[in-house]
């Protein structure tokens, strides 16, 4: 910790990811848009980064609970008839895996109350986890994610999820701009894209904490 115009900041790990003010946030980890034989899988869409962080943040999520740290699930949630899509939305949608998709009908996914939508079982919530459904990119968005970490006094949040690139580093980025301290889980992320994936946590390396799980693991084992 150092102090600078007489505000304490916190600058070691233990300091940063001590869980009696830490919450974990799991950002879109859901079947649409990880697993075989889902939405984005169907598309072709490259999965392969998926399967060896799933087991690392497992055991992530496994190491806050017996801390006692917060587990938040972030779940993007689109609604019928795409109630929740403004035009600007869907233009964006449609930006998504040109590459596999091409110009034409916006991507389909987690769609509200779908088994698609769900958290992969391999992370799913347990009791005493928190989900908060999300509407765009950011998870502090339009919800309450931001009422449920100062209702538990946390202070700062480890990030991990998909996709780096996208839903994980706008969710950061507006925990920085709500005044989280942010901590990146650089290994418990990841991308249908590698490239945007290391392009993302170049960028965040120089705006955020970066540790490894085992790394946070080992503070919150103590």
């Amino acid at each position: 910790m150092i102090e600078i115009e007489g505000k304490q900041v916190f600058t070691e790990l233990d300091e940063l990811v001590d869980p009696g003010h830490t919450a974990l946030v799991v950002v879109d980890m859901q079947r649409d848009f990880c697993t075989a034989g889902w939405a984005f899988d169907r598309l072709g869409v490259d999965l392969s980064m998926y399967p060896p962080m799933i087991p690392r943040l497992a055991r992530l999520i496994a190491a806050a609970r017996a801390a006692g740290a917060p587990v938040i699930y972030v779940q993007m949630t689109v609604l019928p008839g795409r109630m929740s899509e403004s035009p600007a939305q869907i233009r964006f949608n449609l930006r998504l895996h040109l590459a596999s998709h091409a110009e034409g009908e916006p991507l389909q996914y987690t769609l509200d109350g779908s088994e698609g939508q769900a958290i992969v079982d391999e992370l799913a919530p347990e009791p005493g986890d928190l989900v908060v459904k999300k509407y765009r990119s950011s998870g502090f968005w339009g919800t309450n994610l931001d009422m449920l970490l100062r209702s538990n006094g946390i202070r700062s949040v480890v990030m991990t999820g998909a996709t780096t690139e996208g839903c994980v580093e706008s969710t950061a980025r507006d925990a920085l701009f709500s005044d989280y301290y942010v901590v990146v889980a650089e290994d418990c992320v990841a991308s249908d894209d590698r490239r945007q994936h290391d392009a993302s946590l170049l960028l965040m390396r120089h705006r955020f904490d970066l540790a490894t799980a085992d790394e946070i693991i080992a503070v919150w084992s103590r």
